[in-house]
């Protein structure tokens, strides 16, 4: 039986006072109220500053029932130096252990931009960062189309590592869309499909999007094809701005009820232990 885990990358938007969470919701109680719609959230702030085992400790104090996925530091993905990266590794890793001592760690999301070229040096960084993070739940999303083969696919099942799958807009640049289980947990990431400004414009316009209904049952079939060789499916939508992720979210979760069987069952159990 497959589990499928339903949430938002990221909670902390103010905007959503109002349209997600009760108005005069204050920050600091915003992930509280998160965990009172889905059992997992992707979790984004890491990305821009180092998390610390303090502060993690007292989210999951704050949301005791919630599970998180956690995005590395950029210093991991995009601002690579050669000399300091695996103080940097050794240090991210470290501030988890409140979430892995209550396990409550689903993945940590490697994310790599365009940039991360499938070249002979890349990959020898890769394979060195996997071994220095192992033996964490480690998924790897990649935005360069030339990740894409079966050598990569292979390596990663060799190293139980999870290939993150995405939908975003089919335009050039973007890596095509590509829906296999390389370990026992399956990531998807919804970041909608803005086409006229996935380029050239700030985040907010680039992930202003609602799925419409016809594409959320287009999803699922996406999601119910990852429960074939993993027992746990995270998918997160990134379509945050106005609280778009939210409304989809629930709305997949419906769908996902609708649908029936075994990973729907799941679904339902985790949803019971965050209320």
């Amino acid at each position: 039986m497959s589990t499928i885990l339903i949430g938002t990358s990221g909670y902390s938007y103010t905007e959503w006072v109002g349209p997600v969470y009760p108005k005069g919701t204050k920050s600091e109680e915003f992930l509280a109220s998160y965990a009172q719609l889905f059992p997992t959230v992707e979790l984004n702030f890491s990305y821009y500053r180092m998390p610390e085992a303090a502060q993690l400790a007292l989210m999951h104090q704050t949301a005791p029932s919630l599970r998180f996925s956690i995005k590395a530091h950029q210093s991991l993905t995009h601002v690579i130096d050669a000399r300091q990266w695996r103080e940097q590794a050794t240090l991210f890793r470290r501030s988890l252990e409140p979430l892995l001592s209550h396990n409550v760690l689903d993945a940590v999301l490697l994310q790599f931009p365009s940039s991360f070229h499938y070249e002979v040096d890349q990959r020898k960084y890769l394979d060195s960062l996997l071994r220095v993070l192992s033996p964490l739940p480690l998924a790897v999303e990649f935005r360069n189309s030339r990740w894409y083969n079966n050598r990569t696919l292979d390596s990663l099942r060799e190293r139980r590592v999870c290939f993150v799958s995405l939908d975003l807009p089919q335009i050039q640049g973007n890596p095509p869309v590509m829906d296999v289980p390389t370990s026992s947990l399956a990531y998807l990431r919804l970041h909608g499909r803005n086409k006229e400004t996935w380029w050239g414009s700030d985040a907010a316009s680039r992930y202003d999007y609602l799925y419409s209904d016809s594409e959320l049952k287009a999803l699922l079939e996406r999601v119910l094809s990852l429960t074939v060789g993993s027992q746990t499916i995270l998918v997160y939508f990134n379509n945050h701005r106005r609280g778009q992720a939210v409304a989809n979210a629930k709305h997949l979760r419906e769908l996902l009820a609708a649908s029936g069987g075994e990973a729907c069952m799941s679904q339902k159990q985790a949803l019971s232990t965050s209320t």
